[in-house]
């Protein structure tokens, strides 16, 4: 799973004038004598992403002779690590692969183009694709980036390691209680751990925090979305357990896990590994062997399983190529050719044309994701939207808590307090 890296973008970012004024018109249709267009777009990802990207790179190409693309990739880390001083610089790539936790900070700097134009004048066709999965990448009226893919939390688990061990596999309404004895006697049985360090705490942490009726964020975004921080305390008590027991890895493990092919149910010293549900095709990948897909324990895990735009493109707001870089997103979005190739690797596809037109050709494992997310989808009418500023530093300083209390430097009932005031503090700034 992606490990983040976190910088202050108000300290590196600089505000920009512009907008989409009257739309360059670009011809779908191939001709000669064109003006030639290059576009750059970035992304982050795993060796297979790149891969089938530039495959579809290829295929829109061909559908546009006149427009060259330019792909920028990188692993997470580095990818906004990279992007920030673009932005600063006023040199971001024409197409931006987004994520909600930096889409507000990004469009609040005046660096994102509303896509909305491009949607009105038909550019970004829409018509197959609901409102209530559009709505997670708006901020206020302003759609800033289109989803790519929606997902939900969940496990992979390595069903022939697991009950080779203990005998036994999660029922689908297995619950805290069961998930903690489990991956405890996986440990005592083969002295593996028990599952992985369920890194990115803001992720599990609010899927636990929604099974319990709650939130990281309040609904204004200038607060926490829980009073009771009996609820962080019982969270990392429990990964404490975990880990003092010898069946959850010590943060420092988990540090130097830097590619998906060393994440821990890939080398086999874990039958659970946390994810979104997308990452299941990565890690089927890597691991070259069947892994199985399931909701997280509850009880609450209707309220848990939200779905979110796995990723969105965004488009630079300093672009000289807006129109071109509509007509990518759209064929990245709509295209049944290209969505053939990525498979739902990025999420499942948006478009429900795309949908119905790919299922039949989708493998087993494939079906397993778009069956498990299309469930979510119809268990919660919630679609998670951009995260409210200030959140970068909040899930930093969740972050350096969570590795605080594992490395025993604080106790959870004072981790508690201080998450609370920092993150109060942060918001209240911010909002």
């Amino acid at each position: 799973m992606k490990k983040l890296l976190f910088s202050t973008l108000s300290l590196v970012m600089v505000l920009f004038a512009g907008g989409c004024g009257e739309i360059d018109r670009v011809n779908s249709a191939p001709s000669k004598g064109k003006k030639e267009i290059t576009l750059k777009i970035a992304w982050w990802g795993e060796q297979p992403r790149h891969d089938y990207t530039l495959e579809v790179i290829k295929l829109f190409e061909e559908k546009y002779p006149h427009i060259h693309v330019d792909p920028i990739y990188a692993n997470w880390d580095d990818y906004w690590k990279k992007l920030a001083p673009k932005a600063a610089a006023n040199q971001l790539p024409d197409i931006v692969q987004m994520d909600l936790l930096y889409l507000r900070p990004y469009s609040d700097n005046d660096l994102l183009e509303d896509l909305t134009p491009f949607i009105e004048q038909d550019v970004i066709k829409t018509d197959s694709i609901s409102e209530r999965i559009l709505s997670g990448g708006k901020i206020d009226s302003n759609l800033y980036g289109l989803p790519l893919g929606i997902n939900a939390p969940a496990i992979i688990v390595d069903r022939e390691l697991l009950s080779s061990a203990i005998g036994s596999y999660p029922l689908p309404n297995w619950t805290w209680s069961d998930f903690e004895e489990m991956v405890l006697q996986v440990h005592k049985e083969t002295g593996n751990y028990g599952t992985n360090g369920m890194k990115s705490p803001d992720v599990f942490f609010s899927y636990y925090l929604r099974t319990n009726g709650m939130n990281l964020y309040n609904k204004n975004g200038n607060g926490l979305g829980y009073d009771d921080d009996q609820l962080f305390i019982d969270y990392f008590e429990m990964q404490l357990r975990l880990l003092e027991k010898g069946a959850f890895p010590r943060a420092d493990v988990t540090e130097q896990i830097k590619r998906i092919e060393d994440e821990l149910i890939v080398t086999g010293q874990s039958p659970m590994q946390w994810v979104y549900s997308n990452q299941y095709f990565g890690y089927l990948k890597a691991a070259n062997r069947q892994l199985e897909l399931i909701p997280p324990p509850g009880p609450g895990q209707e309220l848990g399983l939200t779905v979110k735009p796995s990723m969105l493109f965004s488009m630079a707001k300093s672009s000289k190529n807006k129109e071109a870089a509509a007509l990518f997103i759209n064929f990245f979005v709509n295209d049944i050719q290209a969505n053939s190739v990525i498979k739902g690797e990025r999420g499942v596809p948006i478009s429900s044309k795309v949908v119905e037109k790919i299922e039949e050709d989708l493998s087993e494992n494939q079906k397993k994701v778009f069956d498990y997310v299309n469930k979510a989808k119809n268990t919660s009418k919630n679609v998670d939207k951009a995260d409210p500023l200030g959140s970068i530093e909040v899930v930093k300083k969740l972050q350096d808590v969570s590795e605080q209390i594992l490395f025993k430097k604080i106790t959870p009932h004072e981790g508690a307090k201080i998450f609370r005031s920092e993150a109060t503090k942060i918001l209240s700034d911010k909002n």
